[in-house]
């Protein structure tokens, strides 16, 4: 991320992360105050085995397109809300990339689901991996379902909390 004040957006991504049992390096680094710094951690990223990049950003949002252009393997940029246009600078400045440099992006504050789409990246050649995404898959759908039994039981009424 760029600033610590994209870190409560990305601890979702990292709680995902966590749950599905993956390993991950979470850095604030900024690629316009930084620029040196920024370039060696992309440049070396794939020699220590990194798969796929999750990039948070807000404002002008260069970091997740940075990212793709140096790092040869999937970035996911997730766009920060900011309280000058809402976060619609940051998600532009993301999902606008040119040919050749693509970036995966979710939406306004989507940190949990980069952390998702990161999971599934990388469950494409790891079964375990895989399994454990059905099955938090199967626990999304039985919390809709008992929501779903409450509002039937109580009304709509019962549940405006």
């Amino acid at each position: 991320m760029g600033s610590d004040s994209d870190l409560p957006i990305m601890a979702k991504a990292a709680d995902i992360l966590e749950e599905l049992g993956i390993t991950y390096e979470m850095r604030i680094i900024s690629a316009h105050r930084e620029p040196d710094v920024f370039f060696e951690y992309a440049r070396t990223a794939e020699e220590k085995g990194f798969k796929v990049i999750i990039a948070g950003a807000g404002m002008a949002a260069h970091l997740p397109g940075m990212c793709a252009a140096i790092f040869p393997m999937p970035v996911i940029g997730v766009p920060m809300h900011t309280t000058s246009l809402g976060g619609r600078d940051s998600l532009y400045s993301i999902v606008q990339m040119p040919s050749g440099i693509p970036v995966a992006t979710v939406a306004i504050n989507g940190g949990a689901n980069a952390g998702l789409l990161a999971a599934k990246i990388l469950a494409t050649s790891d079964e375990e991996l895989l399994g454990r995404l059905k099955s938090y898959s199967g626990k999304l759908k039985e919390q809709v379902e008992a929501k779903d039994a409450r509002l039937q039981e109580e009304g709509y009424k019962g549940n405006a909390d």
